[in-house]
């Protein structure tokens, strides 16, 4: 379609301002903006579409075609005909990458991977059984957890990541928050930086990135690892995720990064409530209007416990993390029918077989062939 704006533009400030959430089904897309963001020749031009002005929001549903006549006389119409280009994008085929944490309290696999040894086996078990990425994480990020020193998170992961990088084919990402740690690692062979802060908890974070022109996952996190599950509280979870995303991206640019370099990932069980988690799952799609790569990391995580307890008897014990595969499993196929493109995983053999069904099943798939191919 003419008129649309570069992807980069996606996260410049007119898309700050107007926090595009768009839901495509159907023939007529339903649209929803801030109202102040709209100009007043925007205004104009969408009131013929049946913009409806409710308070700090604007809606409207319209079709493509509409937007795109609008394009050349609206800022806005621009942006939202940008933001649904994206969501009508093929994906690319989703990848599977292996959790691989060193550390003594992780709430799944803490403690399994301290001798050097096994942590190295266990990596070249994951990109045998068809892991397309590594995680490797030094620092727990579980509910509760404090932070570790930054020493004691180099003496975790380097010697891991400098003992697997020559072994594997599959990238490596490192898992902190730390521009010390990610440097250290990506010198010793990594490839990727997962920062659950998205770039906050270190102001040197973005710029080493930028630097060293590797990718980043941006993640959404509401408090800290400590205080993240006290009492999460939103107005409306998908579109506070979504601008926190658009907006952590905005500063990526900013400090340099490349756009194809960055994914995001919305942050199942960091800050949210079991339906705060149901309903990021449910719209998960409506992320891909950002159109970036989305990662989603769920694997074995309380909420799939809690599910299953409503249905137990009151004295029953919650299923613990190594008992949670089949809703993890369940949870991975829909985000793959919905767009993800990274799953975050600790069982990667079944991973990727319910990865590759739930792709063969979604409509208008190509062909499940190895990445670069």
């Amino acid at each position: 379609m003419g008129g649309v704006i570069p992807r980069a533009e996606l996260f410049g400030a007119r898309a700050l301002a107007l926090a595009p959430r768009i839901d495509p089904a159907g023939e007529r897309c339903r649209i929803r903006v801030r109202t102040g963001g709209l100009s007043a020749q925007d205004r104009e031009a969408l009131a013929g579409l049946g913009l409806e002005l409710r308070g700090e929001l604007a809606e409207l549903a319209c079709k493509p075609a509409e937007l795109s006549e609008l394009a050349p006389r609206s800022p806005a119409a621009e942006v939202l005909l940008a933001a649904l280009e994206a969501l009508r994008t093929p994906r690319g085929r989703p990848r599977i990458m292996g959790v691989l944490n060193v550390t003594p309290d992780s709430f799944s696999d803490g403690g399994e991977h301290l001798d050097p040894d096994r942590a190295v086996q266990r990596g070249l078990a994951m990109a045998a059984e068809g892991a397309e990425l590594i995680d490797v994480g030094g620092e727990s990020t579980r509910p509760g957890s404090d932070p570790v020193s930054e020493d004691e998170e180099l003496r975790r992961v380097i010697p891991l990541v400098e003992a697997l990088a020559p072994r594997v084919a599959v990238p490596i990402s490192v898992d902190t928050t730390k521009a010390a740690v990610a440097e250290r690692a990506l010198d010793a062979g990594a490839r990727m930086v997962n920062d659950v802060s998205a770039g906050r908890a270190d102001p040197r974070m973005l710029p080493l990135v930028a630097e060293r022109g590797c990718d980043l996952i941006l993640m959404h996190m509401q408090g800290t690892p400590r205080d993240m599950q006290r009492d999460p509280r939103y107005a409306d979870v998908t579109a506070e995720v979504a601008e926190f995303l658009r907006a952590r991206v905005a500063a990526c640019l900013e400090a340099g990064i490349a756009l194809e370099r960055i994914a995001i990932d919305p942050g199942i069980g960091f800050g949210k409530t079991l339906e705060h988690n149901l309903e990021l799952l449910r719209s998960l799609g409506e992320l891909r209007a950002l159109s970036l790569p989305i990662c989603v990391g769920l694997s074995r995580k309380s909420f799939i416990a809690v599910m299953e307890r409503e249905h137990l008897p009151a004295d029953a014990p919650i299923a613990p993390p190594t008992e949670r595969l089949g809703g993890s499993l369940a949870a991975l196929a829909l985000c793959v029918r919905r767009g993800a493109e990274i799953l975050r995983v600790h069982d990667v053999r079944a991973s990727v077989q319910a990865a590759r069904v739930a792709w063969a099943a979604s409509p208008a798939t190509p062909a499940w062939v190895p990445h670069g191919e």
